[in-house]
């Protein structure tokens, strides 16, 4: 059967993948070639691989391997044939007397047998040959153990590949947790240097906000005292917050469990976002909200956030209207912060959890919020996720177990 050069290239490309050129042979190949040598009763026996140019000997019983040209190979020209061939007296065999292994000019064959070696999509890439200087006629059983024989050479490569791959993909896993260690390494050092950083003014603004309080004209304005407090008390959160979040970069991300109150949790965030509320004229409405196993400081970060991003994103020229609501399911709590702003196209939500993601490049913000929001309820063993309601808008919402 004539070959094409794109199938050849195929055959190369396949005896190239199983890695057996040039290498030490397996020793199961090579128990497997001397087997099949004793079973038939011949003093000789290869597994041939085939290629386009080349025909290679990876394995061999009483000869040592060698390297011919395909037009010298007599597996070459039975590699179109599925079935084992079998050859009693090559010298008188058209297709094989002129060859130079029969000739004597490289070799005097006359019996010679062959199965094919076959990989799993059908390819023939090989064969497992006997041959003797002497004819001679192959029993039955001998005959169709070459067969059975072939197709366990076929085996052997495959398994030995798929070792190999299984080896690589350890290996490469075993870099990215080194990678991952490295990088977690310097996000400590990282968030050590940020908290440092954050603290610097942060102390400042503390300092100046209590020296403040203490001033006649302070004390007896109460509502001056009470914005004077109010941005004392968001410092020490802002302060407390900083803390916990270096914590949870030092220890790989793991949350400090407890029982919290959210109704507790999101009054601190509407106090904090006093300001960004009474400048949009938002309408923040609170449903029910139950109590939690989860990390106080850190749901704050994930409630802030998504209670920000909903009364930034307002439609313009609107006020934006924003509930906080919860609902019980089977197996966890499902807190959802939604609003009637310009909302997310179903075909970005997904990615506006990724890191850097925003809603398009005229927002605000770096798009870290929500990426930092989906870490920490992962890390609560929750999901996230975001929906677009028939009445318009975003809804997010995450899932705390019970």
């Amino acid at each position: 059967m004539q070959q094409t050069a794109g199938h050849t290239e195929r055959v190369d490309r396949e005896i190239e993948r199983y890695g057996v050129l040039g290498r030490q042979p397996l020793r199961d190949l090579q128990s497997l070639v001397d087997l099949i040598a004793a079973i038939c009763e011949v003093p000789y026996a290869a597994i041939n691989m085939v290629g386009s140019r080349s025909q290679h000997q990876i394995v061999t019983s009483g000869l040592e391997p060698s390297i011919c040209t395909r037009e010298d190979s007599m597996c070459a020209v039975v590699m179109g044939d599925p079935r084992p061939v079998e050859v009693d007296d090559a010298s008188v065999d058209p297709r094989f007397r002129d060859n130079p292994f029969v000739t004597g000019e490289i070799g005097a064959v006359r019996f010679y047998a062959s199965a094919p070696i076959t990989t799993p999509d059908g390819l023939p890439i090989g064969r497992l040959c006997v041959f003797d200087l002497a004819p001679r006629e192959l029993t039955p059983l001998q005959k169709r153990a070459l067969g059975v024989m072939a197709a366990q050479v076929m085996d052997l490569l495959e398994l030995r590949f798929r070792s190999r791959a299984l080896e690589d993909s350890l290996q490469e896993l075993t870099d990215v947790r080194d990678e991952l260690r490295r990088t977690n390494e310097h996000l400590t050092l990282f968030a050590g240097q940020v908290s440092h950083d954050l603290r610097t003014p942060l102390t400042a603004i503390l300092v100046n906000a209590e020296l403040l309080a203490t001033k006649p004209v302070v004390e007896g304005d109460p509502e001056v005292s009470q914005m004077v407090g109010a941005v004392e008390q968001a410092g020490h959160r802002m302060d407390s917050m900083i803390e916990e979040m270096l914590t949870y970069a030092q220890h790989g991300g793991r949350p400090r469990i407890v029982e919290t109150d959210l109704h507790h949790v999101v009054d601190l965030v509407l106090t904090d976002a006093t300001a960004l509320v009474r400048r949009d004229d938002a309408d923040v409405r609170v449903g029910d909200l139950p109590r939690v196993m989860g990390d106080p400081d850190l749901l704050y970060s994930v409630v802030l956030n998504l209670v920000t991003n909903a009364i930034k994103f307002a439609r313009p020229g609107t006020s934006p209207s924003v509930s906080i609501t919860a609902e019980r399911l089977s197996a966890h709590w499902r807190i959802r912060v939604s609003d009637d702003g310009i909302g997310v196209s179903p075909g970005r939500q997904e990615s506006m959890f990724e890191l850097f993601a925003r809603a398009d490049d005229s927002a605000t913000g770096h798009g870290i919020g929500l990426a930092t929001a989906r870490r920490i309820v992962e890390s609560h063993g929750g999901t996230i996720g975001m929906e677009s309601p028939a009445t318009g808008g975003t809804s997010v919402w995450f899932d705390l177990p019970v």
